[in-house]
């Protein structure tokens, strides 16, 4: 249980990292937000980058898959919560698809 939960909980903070990070791009290109909103996002995306690195895989391609399904799940938690818009069931679909996916891929690493 205890290998589940720690690259989980890599991968959350570092999807709440990444999102961060390019909503700070997002508000000040799209939105008009004030400069100064690059530079904190700028270290979002640094830190996002760095955490990926330790998760405990062979590849990075595999952990980049698996780490995309928990992002679809913080993207649409993000939707709802940060910019208070509603969640369809269409999103939430997506989100059983996508880590459906991610599940496919994580288990083809262990295999050997």
């Amino acid at each position: 249980m205890r290998a589940l939960l720690a690259p989980f909980a890599v991968y959350a903070a570092a999807a709440l990292c990444e999102i961060g990070g390019c909503y700070a791009w997002w508000c000040w290109r799209r939105e008009g937000g004030a400069a100064w909103l690059l530079l904190p996002g700028m270290a979002s995306l640094a830190l996002f980058g760095w955490l990926l690195t330790l998760v405990d895989s062979e590849t990075a391609g595999r952990t980049f898959a698996a780490y995309g399904g928990i992002y679809i799940v913080g993207a649409i938690v993000w939707l709802r919560v940060v910019e208070d818009r509603p969640v369809t069931l269409r999103d939430l679909a997506g989100v059983a698809l996508c880590l459906a996916g991610a599940a496919v891929i994580l288990s083809a690493g262990r295999s050997r």
